[in-house]
C-alpha cells in the first residue's frame, strides 16, 4: 500500500484501501503527500489552490461535513484557476462518498464533461443541474446533489452542509 506523508483527518486504513482499488492503475503505488489541509493551512481556498499549483499529477480532494460523511474526488493537479466558468480535467476523474457507511465510489457517465470547475471563489467537481460538490471560497460550507458527470447522488448528509475540513493529498510518482 501507499505511504501516507503527513496525518489524514479522514484516511482511515479502509478508506486507504478503497483508494488503493480506485485509483487509476498509473497512479497505484505512488506516494501520498498532504499538500493542503484546513487544519495545518488555515481556512482558504487561496492558499490551497497554491499549495496545490507547484504539483503536476493527480489528487485527492477529500472533505467532510460535521455529521460523520467523508466524500470528495480525484482531480488533476496543478489547479488552475480560471477567470471564467471553464471545465477542467479528464475522464479518470471522479467522486466518492461515504454518507451511507461504506465508501461509495461515482465515475464519469459520459453525459458531459463538466468534470471540475476551479475558480477564485469556489471549486467544484461535477455538473449539470447541481454540483457533485461545491466548495466555497472561505472552505466553511459547500453544497452537494445529483449531477449528471457522475450519476451520484448527494455525497454529503445534506445538500448544504458545514464543512469539517478540506484536504489535498497529491499522488507522487516514486521514481
Amino acid at each position: 500500500m501507499p505511504t501516507l506523508m503527513d496525518e489524514s483527518l479522514f484516511i482511515s486504513p479502509h478508506l486507504h484501501q478503497f483508494f488503493d482499488f480506485s485509483l487509476p492503475n498509473i497512479v497505484k503505488g505512488c506516494q501520498w503527500v498532504l499538500l493542503y489541509s484546513t487544519l495545518r493551512h488555515g481556512i482558504s481556498l487561496r492558499t490551497l489552490i497554491r499549495n496545490a499549483s507547484g504539483h503536476a499529477g493527480p489528487c485527492l480532494l477529500i472533505t467532510g461535513d460535521k455529521q460523520g460523511a467523508v466524500f470528495g474526488g480525484l482531480l488533476d493537479c496543478p489547479l488552475t484557476v480560471t477567470s471564467k466558468r471553464k471545465y477542467q480535467g479528464t475522464n479518470q476523474t471522479f467522486v466518492f462518498t461515504t454518507v451511507h457507511g461504506e465508501p461509495t465510489l461515482f465515475r464519469p457517465t459520459g453525459a458531459n464533461r463538466y468534470f471540475y470547475l476551479c475558480l477564485n471563489d469556489l471549486l467544484a467537481l461535477g455538473g449539470g443541474a447541481n454540483f457533485a460538490l461545491c466548495l466555497n471560497e472561505d472552505l466553511l460550507s459547500g453544497t452537494s446533489g445529483p449531477c449528471e458527470t457522475f450519476g451520484n447522488s448527494c455525497l454529503a448528509h445534506e445538500q448544504e452542509f458545514e464543512v469539517k475540513n478540506v484536504e489535498v493529498i497529491i499522488l507522487l510518482l516514486i521514481i
